[in-house]
């Protein structure tokens, strides 16, 4: 009978090739095929050959019992099942989404610590389809993320989480001057400084930042030329860049755009009102080194209160967040239960990602840290 079983490299192609799932069931088989599947190598191996697999929108708000995801194929929205989130997130003091990246869900939030009331500032990856949870401490923050911003991505190179935070201080007339810059890297379970390449002085950021290709996207406003860009980081070299927006996105108020992606493509909403309608135009950003964006399509909403755009499905179509039904033009209602004020659409594949790392691990080591003189940024 032995003689029927294939060779163990074999074995470990054809287990490549299986859903996330599976593999976790199949953990349990043999302490050797556990002992494969939960290797760096072999987690790499398996998001190598599943880049094209089935997607899934993970589709939440505040409430934590209104989590839920769809399957984002021909039959959306029908196939839909229950998400369960973290018992740590339901700790979070002013819990937010700070980004998602390849299949990983990057949350901010603050814990208590003591009795006295203190808390900690926390950040937590999650993999919502293997249940495996990393919680990062974030140091130098006293409250809130007034005095900073973070962003998430996974290196397209190495599969390895980061996580980036910004710190500024005030300036005169109260604008935001970068002093320093740091990065979380989940291999080496450090923070450290980075001082080369910082991005502008006098920029104020919205986030969170989009993951897209590798590269973090976030939309902010130049303070000095009183206009709408967009700054990049390239996760795997680590440098920022700015990009500039056409003219039309460049001028507008900022709370009238905003950022998302379709597919690993980056695209700008701007909203306006034509009468009792909103329009929603969609610009998708193009080019290598050159950005530039191009004019995909305008949707126009007829609502009692519309709030934007909180996501693109893989084909394209916008996801509107609208108070009552639209009864005119080829659109699709659904609803994912329960009431909220806000919802929020992120994109996301099944992954291994994390399944060698230790489950609730708290990290918090930090190289010394020394600011630099503003005068030098």
């Amino acid at each position: 009978m032995s003689d029927n079983i294939p060779p163990l490299d074999i074995q470990i192609e054809i287990l490549t090739r299986l859903p996330v799932k599976s593999l976790i069931q199949f953990r349990s088989v043999s302490k050797t095929w556990k002992s494969i599947i939960d290797t760096s190598d072999f987690i790499a191996a398996h998001h190598h050959h599943h880049t094209q697999q089935q997607h899934h929108l993970l589709v939440y708000c505040d409430d934590p019992n209104n989590y839920v995801a769809f399957v984002d194929n021909h039959s959306f929205p029908q196939h839909k099942f229950p998400i369960t989130i973290p018992f740590l997130l339901n700790k979070f003091q002013y819990r937010r989404l700070i980004g998602s990246s390849r299949g990983l869900f990057c949350f901010y939030g603050e814990v208590a610590n003591n009795p006295e009331g203190s808390v900690q500032p926390m950040v937590v990856i999650w993999n919502p389809s293997i249940r495996r949870v990393i919680q990062v401490l974030v140091p130098g923050e006293t409250s809130n993320l007034f005095r900073s911003v973070l962003g998430f991505g996974v290196c397209p190179i190495t599969n390895d989480p980061k996580i980036i935070k910004i710190r500024f201080i005030s300036g005169e007339d109260n604008l935001k001057r970068i002093s320093h810059v740091e990065v979380f890297t989940l291999s080496t379970r450090t923070w450290r400084s980075s001082y080369s390449n910082l991005p502008p002085k006098f920029i104020y950021y919205l986030d969170p930042a989009v993951d897209v290709d590798g590269f973090l996207y976030w939309q902010a406003d130049d303070m000095i030329a009183s206009t709408n860009v967009i700054i990049s980081f390239d996760l795997t070299s680590e440098e920022f860049r700015q990009v500039n927006l056409p003219d039309k996105l460049a001028r507008e108020d900022c709370h009238l755009v905003s950022t998302s992606k379709i597919r690993e493509c980056l695209v700008v909403s701007h909203h306006d009102v034509e009468g009792d309608d909103f329009v929603i135009s969609v610009w998708l950003m193009e080019g290598g080194l050159e950005k530039s964006f191009s004019k995909l399509y305008s949707v126009n909403v007829s609502a009692t209160r519309h709030t934007g755009v909180r996501g693109f499905r893989r084909n394209g179509e916008p996801i509107i967040d609208v108070v009552k039904e639209v009864y005119e033009g080829d659109f699709s209602c659904f609803k994912f239960g329960g009431m909220c004020d806000k919802f929020v659409v992120h994109s996301y594949m099944e992954t291994l990602l994390l399944l060698d790392q230790t489950n609730l691990t708290a990290y918090d080591e930090t190289e010394s840290v020394r600011f630099l003189d503003d005068s030098v940024l």
